[in-house]
């Protein structure tokens, strides 16, 4: 693999929003490959890093999901109350300790043995924020609480459990439409033998 001889230099910078998350403007000289030197206009969002998790039966064939309102897919004119992999901000935790808490506030789950798959960016070209992934097996007896998510945080989250299979035709019929519970799905049908089947 070459190495690429563009080079980047910020020569301006603007906060435009901080509120539930901060948008900044940018201007950046961008040198491209071929030596010339463009002055580039940019908005993006710092968002601190998150957490993901599939939450895998394998003695039913089900996954834990969770259901609950996205004001973005809502302005699109998609459906609003989306259906997703748990998930949460790091709030200052380690990326496992983090989703280990989402998991049990979202779903009423304890997570006992876990896996990190991978880490992501789900949006490079506008959105700071990283995205850990993880996979556990659970069974009914880990589920220790109702789940729904905190009260202080307003969150309104409906706990799903969902056949793997038919996990896979929701996406097909677009039914469900958040990224990275696609890209956790799909992990899942590809490494079933990796979740204790």
């Amino acid at each position: 693999m070459t190495q690429s001889k563009s080079k980047v230099e910020i020569v301006g910078k603007e906060t435009l929003s901080d509120g539930w998350t901060k948008l900044v403007g940018y201007k950046l000289d961008y040198t491209d490959r071929n030596g010339q030197t463009h002055r580039l206009p940019r908005e993006v969002y710092h968002r601190t890093p998150a957490a993901c998790i599939l939450l895998y039966d394998p003695k039913r064939d089900t996954v834990v999901l969770v259901k609950q309102f996205r004001l973005p897919a809502y302005l699109n004119g998609d459906p609003a109350w989306m259906i997703e992999v748990p998930a949460g901000l790091l709030d200052g935790d380690e990326p496992e300790a983090a989703i280990r808490r989402e998991a049990m506030e979202e779903t009423g789950y304890t997570v006992r043995d876990i896996r990190f798959l991978f880490r992501s960016y789900p949006a490079p070209g506008s959105i700071t924020e990283v995205v850990h992934f993880f996979a556990a097996a659970i069974d009914t007896a880990d589920r220790i609480a109702d789940g729904g998510g905190l009260e202080e945080e307003h969150e309104d989250i409906e706990v799903l459990e969902i056949p793997l299979p038919q996990a896979v035709a929701m996406i097909e019929k677009g039914e469900i439409i958040d990224l990275k519970t696609i890209m956790l799905v799909q992990w899942a049908v590809a490494n079933k033998g990796a979740l204790g089947t």
